[in-house]
């Protein structure tokens, strides 16, 4: 929902809750890597766009009866700030994110959580270092972004009062995804954090900055592909169990625009993460 110093979300919290409720709810910010584009005397970590390289017997990425995927951004793990965040990223190697992103169909074929027959249109590639690669031009018509140099920067980062996490610590009981009677959901604490740190932007772990609700209830719905109800808690237990791989936002630079200025999310499970199956991580899409 927002982001920035510790010290001005701590001042923020405290003018707007009671001490005792501000600590509670500073207990649960999370750092993330908040990303933006790199000046020249900035030390890049990624990229958005560009071409990747990837290892001599990886083919790419490609929606079956769709098309190639678009690399999107590349994260260079070896470059983040180690020990930063509280998931457990590759100290090595490079992330690569894929989407279909219409520009061969002119966005008749949607990725969406919920359809498992359009999960293979978004992907995420690890390639360790050390594997042997090659530089790869984009297949067919398949046309890549420019290349935009990435730096980072942690901050704190805070989920909606009505995440499942947040709801569990401050109203169990209270329907999810929904607001409800507590000081964290009142309209001048929520209207403060939004002019705090209303843009989304480009992030690796942390709390998603969703443009709608939670995307990690979308994910769990996805999961239980819909035949879990709001009110079954099974629903929230699988929301909590899903962590923000890495959130990209449009972007003028790199001529990248999702929908109606939204925002494209990779969520993973924790053991996941650990064990590198990034071929376990979801993906949605959100727009205002």
């Amino acid at each position: 929902m927002t982001h920035g110093p510790s010290d001005a979300l701590r001042d923020l919290a405290l003018r707007h809750l009671s001490p005792d409720i501000a600590e509670r709810w500073l207990g649960l910010l999370r750092p993330g890597l908040r990303l933006g584009v790199a000046a020249d005397s900035d030390r890049p970590v990624g990229h958005l766009g560009g071409l990747p390289k990837l290892p001599t017997d990886e083919e790419w990425p490609v929606w079956e009866g769709h098309g190639p995927l678009s690399l999107i951004a590349s994260i260079d793990c070896t470059a983040l700030p180690a020990g930063a965040l509280d998931i457990e990223l590759p100290s090595d190697g490079t992330l690569y994110f894929f989407y279909f992103d219409g520009q061969l169909d002119e966005g008749e074929a949607l990725v969406l959580p919920e359809d498992r027959e359009s999960r293979p249109g978004a992907r995420v590639l690890y390639v360790p270092a050390g594997a042997e690669t090659s530089r790869r031009d984009t297949p067919g018509d398949l046309k890549p972004y420019p290349p935009v140099p990435l730096t980072a920067g942690v901050e704190m980062t805070a989920a909606e009062p009505w995440h499942p996490r947040m709801r569990d610590a401050f109203a169990p009981q209270a329907p999810l995804g929904q607001r409800y009677d507590h000081p964290v959901c009142a309209d001048e604490f929520i209207e403060a954090l939004w002019d705090f740190g209303e843009a989304v932007g480009h992030q690796v772990g942390g709390h998603a900055h969703s443009v709608q609700n939670p995307v990690e209830i979308e994910i769990a719905e996805a999961v239980f592909e819909g035949e879990v109800t709001w009110e079954d808690p099974r629903l929230s237990d699988e929301a909590g169990s899903w962590v923000l791989l890495a959130q990209f936002d449009s972007e003028d630079a790199a001529d990248m625009m999702w929908g109606d200025s939204g925002a494209l999310y990779w969520l993973i499970r924790p053991r996941d993460l650990v064990e590198r199956r990034f071929d376990r991580a979801m993906f949605t899409w959100q727009c205002s």
